[in-house]
């Protein structure tokens, strides 16, 4: 079942917090070797997902049920700031942050249109009926 807005936002923002600490405390060992830089992009790319979850429930929650979370300013400002997160870690950590990102927006994209589509109903077929005597 999911969460409230407000709840969810919490929610996300403590992991944002935790992930962006975690990249911090285990800079050295993500820079390390190949393997582990790749890793510190990814984490780059979950960092960008819980803030931007973080962000759009937040404006759930201030603004109503109908505020949509727009492609700029919120998707590029989480996108920067990850960004800027995993180059604090490393150079390479940002380029594979960036394209980890880049596939998860876009199944993020694809769950949201699957989810909040509008449904169109098929329009039913009309029966015409000859009459020959009347």
């Amino acid at each position: 079942m999911a969460l409230p807005s407000y709840t969810s936002f919490l929610f996300a923002s403590t992991l944002t917090v935790l992930t962006f600490s975690g990249m911090q405390m285990f800079k050295n060992n993500l820079a390390s070797t190949e393997w582990m830089t790749i890793l510190g992009g990814f984490l780059g790319s979950l960092l960008f997902i819980f803030l931007l979850t973080a962000v759009g429930n937040l404006e759930t929650s201030m603004f109503g049920r109908s505020f949509q979370t727009q492609f700029f300013p919120e998707v590029t400002l989480c996108l920067f700031v990850a960004m800027f997160a995993s180059g604090l870690v490393h150079r390479v950590c940002v380029t594979t942050c960036f394209l980890f990102s880049l596939v998860a927006i876009y199944y993020i994209s694809k769950i949201s249109a699957k989810t909040y589509a509008p449904t169109t109903n098929p329009m039913p077929q009309m029966t015409s009926r000859s009459r020959k005597n009347r």
